[in-house]
C-alpha cells in the first residue's frame, strides 16, 4: 500500500510527530472558518489536540482503519495546506468516507479537489473499496462544490447529525460508487487532479 502520494500539484503523506507544528498553525489560522462546521475546532483547541490527532493517526495507520495525509508543496514541505483523509465505515461492504479541509488563505484554489481525486484513487484502487461517502455540514458550500465536481451524487440529508458547539447540525451525504469513479478518473486527468 502506497503510504505517500502524488498530484500534479501536491504531496499526500501521513502524519509524524514532527508535523504538530505546522498543522497546529493551519488549524489556528483558520479556525473561524473551520469552527463553523466541524465539532474538534472550537475555542479550546490546543497544541495538545494537535498531538493527540496525530498520535491518533499514526496509530490508525499501523491497524489500517483510517489513512490521514498531510496536504503539502514540495518546495514548502513544512507549510502545511490541510488534510485529506479516508477511512472504512464497513469493510464487509467495501464502504469507506473520505474528509478534507484546508487553511482558508489557501482556499478556492483548487487544493482540496486534486487531493480528494488523488485519494480517492487510492480508495477505488489501493483499498479496493466499492462505495466512497462524504458527509457535508449543510451550508459548506466550498465541501459541496469539491463533490460535484470529482462527480460525487447527491444521496440525501441526515438530521441533527453532528454537534457543532451548542447546535445541531444537518449534513447531506454524497456518494461515489467504484464504477463511477473509472468513468470520473477520465475527467480528472484533463482536468490536472491525479
Amino acid at each position: 500500500m502506497s503510504t505517500v502520494l502524488h498530484t500534479p500539484r501536491f504531496t499526500l503523506q501521513p502524519f509524524r510527530r514532527r508535523d504538530v507544528g505546522p498543522v497546529h498553525d493551519a488549524v489556528l489560522t483558520s479556525l473561524p472558518e473551520l469552527a463553523a462546521f466541524l465539532p474538534w475546532a472550537n475555542e479550546n483547541y490546543s497544541r495538545s489536540v494537535t498531538q493527540q490527532f496525530i498520535r491518533d493517526s499514526v496509530s490508525a495507520w499501523h491497524e489500517s482503519r483510517a489513512f490521514d495525509f498531510a496536504i503539502r508543496r514540495d518546495a514548502e514541505p513544512d507549510f502545511h495546506l490541510g488534510n485529506v483523509s479516508i477511512w472504512y465505515v464497513s469493510r464487509a461492504n467495501a464502504i469507506g468516507e473520505v474528509g478534507y479541509w484546508v487553511r482558508t488563505e489557501t482556499a478556492r484554489r483548487g487544493i482540496c479537489t486534486e487531493a480528494v481525486a488523488r485519494i480517492l484513487r487510492f480508495g477505488f484502487e489501493e483499498l479496493a473499496l466499492h462505495r466512497i461517502v462524504v458527509r457535508i455540514a449543510v451550508g459548506n458550500r466550498g465541501s459541496e462544490r469539491v463533490a460535484e465536481k470529482l462527480g460525487f451524487r447527491l444521496e440525501g440529508t441526515l438530521r441533527d447529525e453532528v454537534r457543532v458547539g451548542a447546535e445541531w447540525m444537518d449534513h447531506t451525504i454524497w456518494g461515489l460508487l467504484d464504477r463511477e469513479w473509472r468513468t470520473e478518473q477520465v475527467r480528472y486527468r484533463t482536468m490536472a487532479w491525479i
